[in-house]
């Protein structure tokens, strides 16, 4: 059974999705880390999938500013934060580590999950790799990552602001305030300030056993982004998908699917033993 609810997380009410496992349950719980433009409604029955096939728990959320989550007031002003210590205005180019390294643990502790089992999409991988370099889970699966910011991706982004007006009728399905989802994605991506983004420096950190997912058709990345998280952790298993866009899980479902299960495998046996 699934149940949906509002938690308050470091003073911002967040839309929790929460999907039950099997009695007695011994693995990890999945936590779902969207991606830019996502939401819990965006990622449609795809958690609800994995969890049922693995067996396990699962945890789906939508970051402020995305789907049914508090939105940011002024969200292309200057950023300020108000006397509750809450921001306002555009996200600045750390966003990515906030989110992994303040919001998340707190988010973690207040459903009582320790070590999950990440997995995330775009924004929400390289959320899952920040956090996963530093605290403790029980493995990471990353799909479509951006370890740093390349040229294909900052002209795929500027393409994506320059067509809103026809991309909003159908972000508008998953995001109660569309317009503060979609320019605090944009304007931090093309600001000069997230020029500079890369985490190659911290994947040395990731002890966790980590399934890396990139398709050859990406706009928003090429293969360097897992190849280089290749070399930084040598136990990552890396699956390079043919006729694949930014979005694996949409547009290789059963490949993806199938990869999960052969990766979750072995997390199965060594919590069994």
């Amino acid at each position: 059974m699934n149940s949906h609810q509002s938690l308050r997380v470091l003073g911002v009410s967040l839309e929790i999705q929460h999907i039950a496992g099997p009695p007695h349950n011994r693995l990890p719980v999945c936590v779902f880390l969207h991606e830019g433009l996502g939401s819990v409604a965006l990622w449609k029955e795809w958690p609800q999938q994995v969890c049922g096939m693995l067996g396990c728990a699962g945890l789906v959320y939508s970051r402020q500013g995305y789907g049914q989550s508090a939105c940011v007031p002024h969200v292309r002003a200057e950023t300020t934060m108000t006397p509750q210590g809450l921001r306002q205005g555009r996200l600045q180019p750390d966003y990515l580590h906030q989110e992994a390294l303040e919001v998340l643990p707190a988010l973690l502790q207040l459903c009582g999950i320790q070590q999950p089992l990440l997995i995330g999409h775009s924004d929400g991988a390289s959320i899952a790799l920040i956090h996963a370099s530093q605290r403790p889970v029980a493995a990471c699966v990353v799909l479509a990552p951006h370890v740093m910011v390349e040229s294909i991706a900052l002209q795929a982004i500027g393409q994506a602001r320059d067509n809103y007006a026809a991309l909003k009728p159908r972000l508008s399905a998953f995001h109660k305030d569309v317009d503060c989802a979609f320019w605090q994605w944009n304007d931090v991506w093309l600001s000069q300030g997230f020029r500079s983004f890369d985490i190659r420096p911290l994947l040395h950190g990731i002890q966790a056993p980590l399934l890396a997912i990139q398709g050859h058709d990406d706009p928003y990345g090429t293969m360097a982004q897992i190849d280089d998280i290749a070399q930084h952790v040598p136990q990552a298993q890396l699956l390079k998908l043919p006729d694949c866009g930014h979005s694996p899980h949409r547009d290789q479902p059963s490949a993806v699917l199938e990869a999960l299960k052969y990766f979750s495998k072995s997390l199965g046996d060594n919590q069994r033993h």
